[in-house]
């Protein structure tokens, strides 16, 4: 195996590996030889689902990642007769996933369970109607050891009939926020805003997010903004696609004025941020279109949001949708039901500009019925897992997902300098301006001013990921190249 010869300052000659241009930023690869910094395109596909659980799972299976222990962790209710709440602890490798053993977070009968991660506690927290306790809402704190997780003591967090309850982290305040329709008051909907210590959590007041009967609540944080958004279906006089955004302050969440963004039916089911385009996207069944998967993006301003229009992602009927945040792939991954394809597992890409949204074609992966559905992105892998209720084969599964995405060649090591001397085609001597010299065929710089390479291959002002430092400009064609 060749060696990475020694780098001197000054310039440096290489075998080129592809045809490098002039005064293009350049890596040195494994092998000795040199190439441009580029991008790829990378095709989606779907890994072969695993079985997590060898009987039927039921209502809302849900998924979120724990950063700190670097495992996916799914919780469902077991299809039996008032069947338990079982999680499970899974770790993604390369494009398959493992599991370790169930363990029961509630011996009741679990409804509509969801999981959320809380970073700072650096615990899961699920969520979940308690069927057998007068569905009271309930939450439960676990924490993951290896490849199992165990819980502390359940807490009531609304003791009446509680539906849909979902819940997202709150960064900036650290705490989670929690969303449900309480059947108790009129289905109004409420959300609290919830404190892990320890193996327990805590709740402060309810807040009244919308007063009409609500169903379907999801709920994201918008990081940038520091609001909690809540989309869902409001029946007040109609029946109203709605958002509102939540601020939290203490133990305490209040919000701003509804706003309508859809006069029909929908069946709200997804609620995500994207962090690239700082936009939220609610994706839903269109029960007033023919039950179509659509999306639509909006933008948060103040204590208000305000949208583009309605997208439709699968023009055939769509359910058990849900959508995360793939920060690879810099978009929104949503996966669902394809009722017009046999009911398969089905999932496509989303890309936000502005205040649309646009989608790739879709991307079966299950060919068996699929159903109750939850999804999570898997940040060291860079994956997208989704668990589901395969009919077909009568258990619960998981797929891990690769999105459409463009990957790089570009790591936070390998940058070398900008290449010199005109274009060179592939396999001829390249000649490379490295550490500490001038490379003096760029244009449009501003002398003084820092540059850092970007993943396509051009050199810009702000750190891409992965960071890499390019140089600093002393004229508008001269950069002193650093590494």
């Amino acid at each position: 195996m060749r060696t990475i010869p020694e780098l001197q300052e000054g310039t440096h000659r290489a075998k080129a590996s592809g045809t490098l241009p002039n005064g293009k930023p350049v890596i040195v690869n494994a092998d000795g030889t040199v190439s441009v910094v580029g991008e790829s395109a990378v095709d989606s596909s779907a890994g072969t689902p695993v079985t997590l659980d060898s009987g039927q799972i039921s209502f809302r299976a849900a998924a979120a990642y724990d950063v700190n222990s670097g495992k996916i962790v799914i919780a469902h209710r077991k299809n039996a007769a008032n069947g338990p709440g079982s999680a499970i602890v899974g770790t993604v490798s390369g494009t398959s996933i493992s599991f370790g053993t169930e363990v029961q977070f509630t011996s009741g009968d679990p409804r509509d369970v969801w999981v959320e991660y809380d970073a700072n506690a650096q615990k899961v927290v699920i969520v979940f109607q308690n069927y057998s306790s007068s569905g009271y809402g309930t939450a439960v704190v676990g924490t993951v050891s290896g490849t199992s997780i165990s819980f502390g003591s359940a807490v009531v967090f609304n003791s009446a009939n509680t539906e849909g309850p979902c819940a997202s982290y709150d960064s900036d305040a650290q705490k989670v926020v929690v969303a449900y329709t309480n059947r108790g008051s009129s289905s109004r909907g409420e959300a609290k805003v919830g404190t892990v210590s320890g193996t327990s959590i805590s709740f402060g007041s309810s807040a009244v997010f919308d007063s009409a009967i609500v169903t379907d609540p999801t709920v994201a944080y918008d990081t940038v903004n520091q609001k909690t958004v809540v989309g869902y279906r409001a029946d007040p006089s109609g029946t109203f696609g709605r958002a509102i955004v939540g601020t939290v302050s203490g133990t305490s969440i209040s919000f701003g004025s509804s706003v309508n963004f859809l006069s029909g039916a929908p069946d709200i089911t997804a609620t995500t941020y994207d962090a690239s385009a700082q936009r939220i996207v609610i994706s839903y069944k269109d029960d007033s279109n023919s039950g179509h998967g659509t999306s639509i993006v909006g933008e948060v301003s103040g204590t208000s949001i305000s949208f583009g229009s309605p997208v439709v992602f699968n023009a055939a009927s769509s359910s058990s949708i849900v959508s995360t945040y793939d920060a690879n792939a810099r978009a929104i991954v949503v996966s669902y039901r394809d009722n017009g394809n046999s009911g398969r597992g089905t999932f496509t890409t989303g890309v936000v500009s502005g205040n649309s949204i646009s989608f790739d074609s879709p991307t079966v992966f299950s060919t068996g019925s699929s159903t109750t559905m939850g999804t999570a992105y898997e940040s060291s892998a860079k994956k997208v897992i989704t668990a589901f209720a395969n009919y077909t084969s009568g258990n619960g599964e998981a797929v891990v997902l690769t999105p459409t995405s463009t990957s790089t060649n570009l790591t936070a090591e390998n940058y070398i300098g900008m290449s010199t001397g005109g274009t060179v085609a592939d396999g001829s001597s390249a000649t490379v301006d490295i550490i500490g010299s001038l490379s003096t065929n760029q244009s449009g710089l501003t002398a003084g001013q820092q540059y850092y390479v970007q993943t396509d291959g051009t050199i810009g002002e702000t750190a891409a990921d992965p960071s890499v430092f390019a140089g600093t400009a002393i004229s508008a064609t001269s950069l002193v190249v650093k590494t």
